[in-house]
């Protein structure tokens, strides 16, 4: 496909805003595709790296294995995201750091929203989808309330992470930062962005990588062969994952970064009633109303452009 410089800039563009979707729990980067039509395009593209074509670049022929994978839609679309990535990694986790409740009540009612949307996608609510929505979310809960055994992640971990966490790239409704939410490894990774730890970036990347070229295809295969069953578990997954965004909590356990700081380790929720500082309850309901909107507007846009 021939582009413009002017293509390019708007491709450039809708990079950044998959990339700002995928920073925040609850907003798929892949919904962003399809809103801005390239979701085809960019599934294409990925599938064309294969080892036919990797065959092709370690033959020498360059050019040939550029054409084939869409390499300049791939680079710059991904230049794109990265930004995006960079940019507002530093912002959230200044904002998790001095206003937590605010920046929680607004992810809480993104994937409340979440959970109506892709609820609604479930064909049928038989008993199989029922159980398999209940296992999801239990599941999920039962993950929030898992005590860490250590204080520094294994790299196998973040590597793991990486690998599921990217696979929002290509499935719309699956927000890669809501599963790094999930898996206790949100803040992590945006502190590793912030800091520019290249140890913890590489391997998070590498696990990136091998999430897109092979994950996402069992993924894509899952939804396809069995869609019904894993939409339910995705809802289920995001309903058990509201444990973790409850905006009002209580530190149990601290335990010293690697910048000597204390920071939270264990955390408890509480009602908003039981809070001893400022529970902020009017502006945490108003975000997450925000938050709500954010993801009814998207689905509504999509829908106008003719995107189910």
């Amino acid at each position: 496909m021939q582009r413009s410089a002017t293509d390019y800039i708007a491709l450039l563009f809708k990079g950044i805003a998959m990339g700002a979707a995928d920073v925040v729990p609850g907003v798929s980067g892949g919904t962003i595709a399809f809103i801005s039509g390239i979701y085809e395009e960019l599934l294409h593209s990925i599938k064309s790296v294969n080892i036919y074509n990797i065959k092709t670049l370690l033959k020498g022929d360059l050019a040939s294995f550029w054409s084939a994978i869409n390499g300049w839609f791939l680079l710059v679309l991904f230049i794109g995201i990265g930004i995006s990535v960079v940019s507002l990694a530093k912002v959230i986790t200044g904002l998790l750091d001095s206003h937590p409740q605010l920046v929680w009540g607004f992810f809480f009612g993104l994937i409340i929203a979440s959970i109506l949307f892709i609820g609604k996608s479930i064909k049928k609510f038989n008993v199989q989808n029922i159980v398999s929505l209940i296992i999801g979310a239990g599941v999920a809960y039962w993950i929030t309330i898992l005590e860490p055994t250590q204080l520094d992640t294994p790299l196998w971990f973040v590597f793991i992470a990486g690998a599921i966490a990217i696979c929002a790239m290509i499935l719309p409704g699956i927000s890669g930062s809501f599963i790094l939410l999930l898996m206790g490894m949100y803040s992590y990774v945006l502190n590793s962005i912030k800091d520019l730890n290249v140890l913890i970036l590489g391997v998070f990347a590498a696990g990136c990588v091998t999430g897109l070229l092979g994950f996402s295809r069992v993924l894509s295969w899952l939804l396809v062969k069995y869609n019904d069953i894993a939409l339910a578990v995705l809802t289920g997954f995001m309903v058990g994952s509201l444990n973790k965004v409850w905006p009002w909590k209580i530190t149990t356990k601290y335990r010293t970064n690697s910048h000597g700081e204390e920071v939270p380790f264990l955390q408890e929720n509480i009602s908003p009633i039981n809070y001893e500082g400022d529970s902020q309850l009017i502006m945490v309901i108003g975000l997450s109303i925000v938050g709500f909107l954010v993801i009814f507007i998207m689905e509504k846009f999509a829908q106008n452009n003719g995107v189910n």
